[in-house]
């Protein structure tokens, strides 16, 4: 017989109220039956607890938890149910598919195994399912967002998160990222580096490629 492959299942559900639905059954029915389908054996599960899709992997505690236990566990992939519970950004999506490749993990999507593929066509129609989460996304922040306003209107303030750069501080870590970026280092290398000089991100945890590159992106 051959030996039977071993895998990570990450879940995730976007709001507190939604721990207790049908969101994490859904998906991990739909795992197995993939894995059983494939011969494969889901050996841990990750549960990402009331957490939006579109958050940067520092405030990501269970995929955390994953990419260190990929790091030393032998096990090279990882389950999904659909892409979008990975992540809706499409950016942050297509971060987390490089970084897991290029360290020689797989992540395959039980609703869309072949989307993972390096396929010229396969990867376009990854990224057009990508930006129709995106979109979804970005139809509710609108409708949040005038909420806000409607709110604001009437109390006189209602405050959001703040960007990355906006506390005491913050600025720095900025302009360390655009030096070491600067001197030729990719985002990996970046956030290793500032990970070693004991830089910490707002929530206190390590840094991660993604999350050095919306910064950027952001401050560019």
């Amino acid at each position: 017989m051959g030996r039977t492959e071993k895998a990570f299942g990450y879940l995730r559900v976007s709001g507190k109220g939604q721990v207790a639905g049908d969101g994490f059954p859904r998906q991990r029915a739909a795992i197995e039956r993939y894995a059983k389908a494939q011969g494969i054996r889901v050996v841990r599960w990750f549960e990402e607890r009331g957490v939006s899709g579109t958050n940067e992997l520092t405030d990501r505690p269970a995929l955390q938890e994953l990419l260190l236990a990929l790091a030393g566990d032998g096990v090279q992939t990882v389950l999904v149910e659909k892409l979008d519970r990975l992540a809706r950004d499409l950016m942050i999506q297509e971060t987390i598919l490089h970084d897991l490749a290029k360290n020689g993990y797989r992540l395959v999507s039980a609703a869309e195994p072949d989307l993972c593929s390096d396929d010229p066509s396969r990867k376009l129609m990854r990224q057009i399912f990508g930006a129709i989460a995106e979109y979804d996304k970005s139809m509710i922040v609108a409708k949040l967002r005038a909420s806000r306003e409607r709110m604001r209107a009437k109390a006189g303030r209602c405050e959001g998160r703040k960007p990355y750069g906006f506390r005491d501080g913050e600025g720095r870590v900025i302009e360390r990222m655009k030096r070491l970026s600067g001197d030729g280092l990719n985002y990996s290398a970046v956030a290793a580096k500032l990970n070693a000089e004991g830089i910490r991100t707002r929530s206190g945890g390590q840094w991660f490629p993604a999350t050095v590159a919306r910064i950027l992106a952001a401050s560019a």
